[in-house]
């Protein structure tokens, strides 16, 4: 019977042992499923590196600093199948696959069974993989202090509330004022920005916020950088991550289908890739790898 790994990561918001069950029960009519559960950071990476030339795909279900985790690991070399378990799971979703995990590892069944797979682009920042979204800054920020509230008696990581709370308290901090403090070569200076490899960049609950109107999975990276942030600027900005921005705003820098590009910080700030926080940086070099991954919808 035709193999297949399943890594799951039990501290998942979204994953319980009857939900893990069923989703193992629909994958296995058809195919040998060999389930692994994350241990902790960085598991994920060694599992699917592991899974190499053993098996024929790797369904993940978790949230999706696992996705990250796990594409990086198998490096390209084997189509992917996420499943929704995390408290935003934006790549799945964007993907189009449906919010609950046992209807989406349907999906993807039937998809590998037919040999359904589309090919995106990943990102690449400093060398580590992203598959949806990178951030120095702001919402990078919000991503670190978010992690720092620390995790649920169950293991689940804070939710959508938490980052909504944390992105308000530090814009309040910061007293709706934040000047530039890095620059984007060959664009120019900004406070802050958001790397999108797709669209949308992120969810909060079931809105979509979209930073870019033109992204997509098939092309290269867009970037959206305010040049500075001020109080009068600030409901434009929550309008265009809503709504998506465009390059001809003049209070934007903004990029498009880009193979690559760097930026320069005036003091490390933080990174953060797939909402999962990589420490401080001085310099970053963002690429894009064109169809670089197959992934089942």
């Amino acid at each position: 019977m035709r193999r297949i790994l399943l890594i799951v990561n039990p501290y998942s918001t979204g994953v319980t042992l009857e939900r893990l069950g069923a989703v193992e029960q629909v994958l296995g009519k058809d195919f040998d499923v060999q389930t692994r559960q994350t241990q902790g950071r960085g598991h994920a990476v060694e599992l699917a590196g592991e899974a190499i030339g053993d098996v024929e795909a790797i369904v993940v279900f978790s949230g999706d600093g696992t996705y990250n985790e796990a594409v990086n690991g198998a490096g390209g070399q084997l189509p992917f199948g996420f499943l929704p378990g995390g408290g935003a799971s934006v790549l799945p979703r964007a993907l189009g696959l449906p919010r609950d995990p046992v209807r989406a590892a349907a999906h993807v069944r039937d998809a590998l069974l037919a040999g359904r797979t589309r090919t995106i682009s990943l990102g690449n920042v400093n060398g580590r993989r992203f598959t949806f979204s990178a951030g120095i800054g702001f919402d990078a920020e919000a991503v670190r202090r978010v992690d720092g509230k620390g995790r649920t008696a169950d293991g689940a990581r804070a939710g959508n509330s938490a980052f909504v709370t944390t992105i308000l308290a530090i814009l309040l901090e910061s007293r709706m004022r934040m000047e530039p403090k890095l620059d984007i070569e060959g664009f120019g200076r900004a406070a802050f920005v958001f790397v999108a490899n797709g669209r949308p960049y992120t969810f909060i609950g079931p809105v979509p916020l979209q930073m870019t109107r033109r992204g997509e999975f098939a092309g290269g990276l867009d970037f959206v950088a305010p040049r500075r942030l001020s109080p009068g600027a600030v409901p434009r900005m929550a309008l265009h991550i809503f709504r998506g921005a465009e390059a001809d705003d003049a209070d934007l820098l903004a990029g498009h289908d880009l193979d690559a590009f760097t930026v320069r910080c005036d003091r490390p700030l933080p990174l953060q890739v797939d909402g999962e926080d990589l420490g401080d940086v001085s310099e970053a070099t963002f690429t894009s790898e064109r169809d670089a991954l197959e992934v089942l919808v």
